[in-house]
């Protein structure tokens, strides 16, 4: 049966506490005692680089983490793959978030690398760490010699897919999160018509929530097919 992508363009609201780890609790471990409150005036400047295939959370467990940070008033810096390769390194910055490197320009992966020497400069003020994310383990990313060395240097974690079951469990706890009651038999049809990956279905939840509340109506298949005619 063939999947259709999803791309509804709701934004999604990720944190650390609705991350659901499964094999992946010791990356969401390591960045939740990072972020913790407690940990403000001992937190460690060495980089962490998070790797996996898509769908894995990367984005998620990057996102979350800066989002924390700016919560206690920090500001953070943040490169991707649509970011303008010509921005200059803040001093005021307490961490730096680099996601997507394995899909960096060279004029970006230049700025990557200004901005991990900054972040370690002692004329830029206290060493800061650099969070970042890709496709693949460092040592085979297709980058600049020193900007991959930089990547691998610290705190390095492979990400997996959870499991069908895990990802049930996910909608489960998001949809009662939301008040919402959400069927097996919908539930069903959500992974066996649509994009697997948490990000899409998350996104599938939200949409379907608010296309419920508008119409006034029970999330049903009917519904959900109701919703996509439309979009």
């Amino acid at each position: 049966m063939k999947q259709i992508a999803l791309d509804i363009g709701l934004a999604l609201g990720q944190s650390l506490e609705n991350f659901f780890p499964g094999p992946n609790e010791a990356a969401h471990q390591h960045l939740s005692l990072w972020v913790g409150h407690e940990a403000a005036q001992r937190r460690s400047p060495v980089p962490v680089y998070v790797w996996g295939p898509e769908g894995s959370g990367k984005s998620h467990l990057l996102h979350a983490a800066a989002a924390a940070l700016r919560e206690q008033g920090a500001q953070v810096g943040r490169l991707d793959a649509d970011t303008p390769p010509d921005q200059a390194f803040k001093p005021e910055w307490a961490a730096v978030v680099m996601d997507d490197v394995h899909l960096y320009s060279t004029e970006q992966q230049h700025t990557a690398f200004n901005w991990f020497v900054n972040a370690i400069n002692p004329e830029m003020g206290e060493p800061r760490p650099v969070l970042a994310a890709g496709l693949l383990p460092p040592a085979q990313l297709s980058l600049r010699d020193d900007l991959r060395t930089r990547l691998g240097w610290g705190h390095v974690f492979a990400l997996q897919v959870l499991q069908e079951s895990e990802r049930r469990a996910v909608l489960r706890q998001a949809a009662d999160a939301r008040g919402v009651f959400l069927s097996d038999e919908v539930m069903d049809f959500m992974l066996n018509r649509f994009s697997r990956d948490l990000a899409s279905l998350m996104q599938l939840l939200d949409a379907l929530d608010v296309y419920a509340l508008q119409t006034q109506r029970a999330i049903t298949i009917p519904l959900l097919k109701s919703m996509l005619e439309d979009l």
